[in-house]
């Protein structure tokens, strides 16, 4: 019996293998175990892609983050030079009038220097012509009078210079602190704004 079974098996597969169903039934398991390879595979390389994905969307989120960063920067640094531009040129219109203050300063007292060398120019040759008036007469009493009147009057032309100096000086002094007061007012006014 068992023969007999054998046989028949044989004679099945033989009958299958010649009609070709063994063959389609080999090729159907053959494509099937190739797709599930291929969804393997795919499923494999998905999960390597998972970390890179992972890393380059960190990186993406870092960057947008950082541009993000930057524009707040710049709209904060525009809005603190829109904020102090009315201080900046408010110090800068000081600083011209302080500038200037001195520049007059320094002019008044240049020409009270040149005016001060003019006269003791003026006064050494006015000594120079006495002292050779003087011992032309050859008196020496008179001399030293003539001496003592042009030293005299020397000291009194200097002490007039020094008064007008200061007086300048002063001048210029109040005009600076003038105009530093209604800078300071100005000022005042807006900030509080």
């Amino acid at each position: 019996m068992n023969k007999l079974l054998e046989f028949g098996r044989k004679a099945l597969f033989y009958a299958r293998v010649l009609s070709g169903y063994e063959e389609r039934r080999i090729r159907s398991f053959r494509l099937q175990l190739e797709r599930h390879v291929k969804q393997v595979q795919e499923r494999k390389a998905a999960i390597n892609k998972v970390p890179e994905q992972m890393i380059l969307s960190e990186v993406r989120n870092m960057v947008e983050e950082m541009q993000a960063l930057n524009k707040k920067l710049e709209e904060t640094e525009a809005a603190v030079e829109e904020y102090f531009k009315p201080l900046d040129n408010e110090a800068e219109i000081i600083m011209k009038m302080q500038l200037e203050g001195e520049e007059r300063t320094s002019q008044m007292m240049m020409n009270a220097l040149e005016e001060q060398a003019a006269l003791q120019t003026a006064k050494a040759k006015q000594n120079a012509s006495i002292s050779q008036a003087v011992s032309s007469e050859s008196n020496p009493g008179e001399a030293e009078i003539m001496m003592k009147i042009g030293s005299e009057e020397e000291e009194k032309t200097l002490k007039e210079m020094m008064k007008a100096m200061q007086e300048q000086v002063l001048l210029s002094k109040d005009y600076t602190e003038n105009t530093e007061s209604v800078n300071s007012i100005s000022t005042s006014t807006t900030t509080t704004k």
